[in-house]
């Protein structure tokens, strides 16, 4: 019964598809799907056929390269050395064989670590991190991807062996157990039992139920305009008695919920926008399910963008709109624009796009699980349910930085007995959503394995799109430590776009980066405005000459959109009178967001 239900959803999905489809289809496939599945839940999701090629590739090409081999022993015999040097000189930066200074890791950054004997266990920690990083980069013939993929996974695996994550190891955790008499450990254990109930019974985190979407975020006031299958559009109600006539469309990823961009009042980009007098609306995606797995990146423009842009020209009549998108959303908005431009629709007057990639080829580590054997491994893991669980997402993000985001949680909750407290935009990472199976599979294999929008092969409704024919300006913003739309990445749009394009480094990472507002210490941010007409820089020449600012964007690129709006006039009605136009449907934040 379950082949059969797998065959007739093979067939479903073939009919969905075009000519053009890039979610390859096999006979057998439910077998194939079921087992892998399995598999995924004792490999993390991680395909093990992926792994065995790029160690193999690895460990083959190390083994045939003797040369390379007697330079890792000749520095691993000189870390060696460093490791029983004797105590006076053991405080002394660790070295490499060409005297560079191997860089301090901040989990030993307590005093406790310079003491006798921690301070050698944490120097031979770093000394063997730092080999293992030399044996495994530059290798001679091993694919970048391959040595992308080593690096990373034997990264976690050093990491896992940190003396920091060992009671018995670390100076601070024996500290604090004989200062309590082991309350912190008792404490720790604690903490460990309420995570383990919460994950096994799909609840947030302890505290965020002190940011309540509709509540404590998301509160700033709006209407819910329009609803169909796939999102909640949202018009915010006026706080000002003039506004710029053209409004402003925010897109945002539905990797996440959308009130990144509206959390605490403090923190909200949408209020910040709607006090300055802008009208504001805000795509609200559903929280797909099994019901939704054929939903393709078509659905998401086409339900989600282009409906709103022609809902918008209805309740705001003649008037262009500033498209802003993040993430995804940022990517669906270039397509978006891309598509328009193509047709000749002019009714963007400009996009905005935070952390957004166009070009792939460059993704980060993200890239780490991007091969056709990883996607085909994960296609399975969707296959039953229809989507990704959030959780697995999730997962993944934190491996990137597993430093900030998986150990020093353990190390603090644990082993020290904290409670991390969650703000605003904790909460709401933790509220993840699901992504359907087609979308998903269709994102990875277009963008990320094949890079079909920069190279002018993506489709849009069956017709090939090109980034070179958006005509409307461009603010592009990217942020420092982003590990999931690296600058150097989202940089590259300077490369696919023929119109003029604003460029702004914001200090932070790929969220604190963005949710940035004025008054908030140590910010700053690179911008700088390249025409047309004017020769591209490489990002490296980019970072060196860009004109360097104190404090938040936020001012800086609000001054960018008013001057490319026009004078201040009435604000517009929420909706329309007219029940078959666009009527209120409900307040904000609307239901879609709320679905777990």
């Amino acid at each position: 019964m379950k082949s059969v239900k797998h065959i007739s959803a093979v067939t479903k999905v073939a009919r969905h598809q075009s000519d053009s489809e890039v979610v390859p289809q096999h006979f057998g496939s439910g077998l194939d799907r079921w087992a892998h599945s399995q598999l995924a839940q004792l490999t993390g999701g991680i395909s093990p056929t992926s792994l065995r090629l790029a160690f193999e590739d690895w460990l083959t090409h190390l083994a045939l390269s003797p040369d390379e081999q007697v330079q890792l022993a000749n520095e691993y015999l000189n870390l060696l050395s460093q490791v029983f040097a004797v105590p006076a000189k053991a405080n002394a930066l660790p070295t490499d064989l060409k005297g560079n200074v191997i860089d301090a890791d901040k989990r030993f950054a307590n005093s406790a670590w310079e003491i006798w004997p921690f301070n050698i266990i944490s120097k031979s920690f770093l000394l063997n991190q730092h080999w293992w990083q030399l044996a495994t980069t530059n290798v001679l013939g091993v694919s970048k991807h391959h040595q992308d993929v080593v690096q990373f996974i034997l990264r976690q695996m050093v990491d896992m062996c940190s003396p920091a994550n060992f009671i018995c190891l670390n100076p601070e955790v024996l500290s604090l157990t004989a200062k309590t008499g082991g309350r912190n450990l008792m404490q720790g254990y604690e903490n460990f039992l309420d995570r383990l109930n919460r994950i096994q019974n799909k609840l947030p985190p302890l505290g965020a139920e002190e940011f309540e979407v509709g509540k404590a975020v998301a509160v700033t006031p709006g209407k819910v305009i329009y609803r169909n299958q796939l999102i909640e559009l949202i018009q915010y109600e006026p706080s000002t008695p003039k506004v710029h006539p053209e409004p402003i469309l925010m897109v945002p990823a539905w990797i996440m919920k959308y009130y990144i961009l509206d959390l605490s009042p403090s923190n909200s980009m949408v209020k910040y926008l709607v006090d300055q007098g802008h009208t504001v609306f805000m795509i609200s995606w559903l929280n797909p399910g099994s019901q939704e797995r054929d939903l393709g990146m078509d659905d998401y423009l086409n339900m989600g963008v282009m409906e709103s842009i022609k809902a918008i020209n209805i309740i705001v009549p003649d008037k262009k709109i500033h498209g802003v998108g993040y993430c995804l959303g940022g990517t669906l908005l270039a397509i978006a624009a891309a598509a328009m431009g193509g047709n000749k629709d002019d009714r963007l007057a400009s996009i905005t796009l935070f952390a957004a990639q166009t070009d792939f080829t460059e993704p980060g580590e993200l890239s780490t699980f991007i091969d056709a054997s990883q996607i085909a491994f994960l296609e399975d893991i969707m296959w039953e349910k229809g989507y990704l669980d959030s959780r697995r997402m999730n997962g993944a993000f934190q491996l990137l930085n597993s430093n900030d985001l998986l150990w020093s949680r353990i190390l603090r909750n644990y082993l020290l007995g904290q409670s991390s407290p969650l703000n605003d935009l904790a909460a709401w990472n933790a509220d993840g959503t699901r992504l359907p199976y087609r979308m998903h599979s269709e994102y990875l294999r277009t963008l990320f394995l094949n890079n079909d929008l920069a190279a002018g092969r993506y489709r849009v409704n069956q017709k090939p799109i090109a980034l070179a024919n958006i005509d409307c300006p461009i603010f592009c913003v990217a942020t420092v430590r982003d590990h999931v739309a690296p600058w150097p990445s989202v940089y590259k749009l300077h490369l696919l776009t023929h119109v003029e394009l604003t460029f702004l480094l914001s200090s932070g990472g790929h969220n604190v980066g963005i949710v940035n507002p004025p008054g908030v210490p140590d910010r700053s941010f690179q911008v700088q405005l390249h025409n047309p007409q004017e020769d591209c820089i490489d990002y490296e020449q980019w970072k060196k000459t860009a004109p360097y600012h104190e404090g938040s964007w936020w001012p800086y690129w609000l001054k960018w959109l008013n001057e490319r709006s026009g004078k201040l006039t009435e604000p517009p009605p929420l909706g329309t009178t007219d029940k078959k136009g666009y009527p209120v449907l409900a307040n904000a934040p609307g239901t879609y967001v709320l679905q777990r």
